[in-house]
């Protein structure tokens, strides 16, 4: 008998991308053989199921080979051992670095480090992730953190340049990169309701504008510094001069007037905030002066909560209100003839003030 073959033969590698992301889930074969068959595999392909496990362990052990490549993603468009479409590289790195937000919330803040690591059995199983996973996404945040943090130039910039990130996925590996370094205190039971995105966007405010790479006419320096990884000391020891906000009585009297004038008849927490005013300003500047401390950088937003979001809820302010008093609190500031450090009060308040807001769940 004769018998007639169809044979394609090609050098491109084929990759199923919903395999990938079993395979990225920390998935074994046969859970990942019994995913595709809950979602009708055999169905589609008309395969039976010794087909579809030879199929699946083909593809992990493909991911397997490329993922040491995937470690250095600008080394897999000119390795020679698997022909990928350029599509398909962009596909395998973006989705490679994803990473869960719970995960993220869990670690960070924490050292990137062995003891971290160790404690990533606990993690699986409070998120619910699966240990695989968590090691992926953990060594992943290592990764990174180690390539760009004694790099100069923009944080975000840097970490797309060396891993071909989105600007979305770069942003949050910022974040991640600059919390480690800083070692923010993110674990106390007040700041459990905030997310990692809560988080995150805090980290890229505190970039923009407290680091020694802040941008805009802020940036009087050199492109010599760690530049986004580190709080920009001078601007931190210039923070003391808030203090006369509070210590001149006068003067703190006259901010009052000020804010009070400009918010009279425009929120219903009013006399509250009157009454409440001097206790106010004097967390937001005393949390100011505090912060050439390296502990007290790291209790930054503790304070954030325990000194203003919490006194502020427990009067019931709604976020509008909050926003209205921290723009006037903010403004008033310029209308203190003898108060001179203007510049120095925006760049501290426009960051506190972006926090607070994003902080603030009602």
């Amino acid at each position: 008998m004769s018998m007639v073959l169809d044979v394609f033969v090609g050098n491109t590698t084929i990759m199923d991308m919903d395999i990938y992301q079993l395979w990225l889930d920390g998935l074994t074969v046969r859970e990942a053989v019994k995913a595709r068959m809950d979602q009708g595999a055999l169905l589609e392909c008309e395969a039976n199921a010794e087909v579809l496990m030879s199929d699946t362990m083909d593809q992990f052990r493909t991911f397997q080979l490329c993922e040491r490549l995937l470690h250095s993603p600008t080394k897999l468009a000119n390795q020679l051992l698997f022909q990928i479409p350029s599509q398909h590289q962009r596909m395998l790195i973006e989705k490679y670095y994803e990473f869960d937000s719970v995960f993220a919330r869990e670690v960070l803040g924490k050292k990137l480090s062995k003891g971290t690591k160790k404690d990533l059995d606990d993690i699986s199983s409070k998120t619910g992730i699966t240990l695989k996973s968590c090691r992926r996404q953990f060594d992943n945040f290592k990764r990174v953190f180690k390539v760009v943090e004694d790099l100069k130039g923009p944080l975000v910039e840097n970490i797309q340049h060396h891993f071909l990130l989105t600007d979305t996925q770069a942003r949050d590996y910022a974040a991640i990169v600059f919390f480690a370094n800083s070692r923010f205190e993110t674990g106390k039971r007040k700041l459990q309701y905030l997310s990692f995105q809560d988080f995150a966007y805090c980290a890229s405010q505190l970039i923009q504008y407290w680091t020694t790479g802040a941008v805009g006419e802020l940036h009087l320096y050199s492109m010599v510094e760690d530049m986004d990884v580190d709080l920009e000391k001078e601007f931190l020891h210039e923070l003391k001069d808030l203090k006369v906000l509070v210590n001149d009585k006068n003067m703190l009297d006259q901010h009052k007037v000020l804010v009070c004038a400009a918010l009279r008849g425009k929120i219903k927490v009013y006399r509250l905030m009157e009454a409440n005013f001097k206790n106010l300003s004097r967390a937001l500047i005393n949390l100011a002066s505090k912060l050439t401390h390296t502990k007290d950088v790291r209790d930054l937003f503790i304070d954030l909560v325990e000194k203003v979001i919490e006194p502020c809820r427990c009067d019931r302010w709604t976020l509008g209100e909050v926003t209205l008093f921290l723009t006037q609190y903010t403004n008033a500031a310029h209308g203190l003839g003898t108060f001179s450090r203007q510049v120095v009060w925006d760049r501290y308040m426009g960051v506190i003030r972006s926090c607070i807001l994003r902080m603030y769940h009602e």
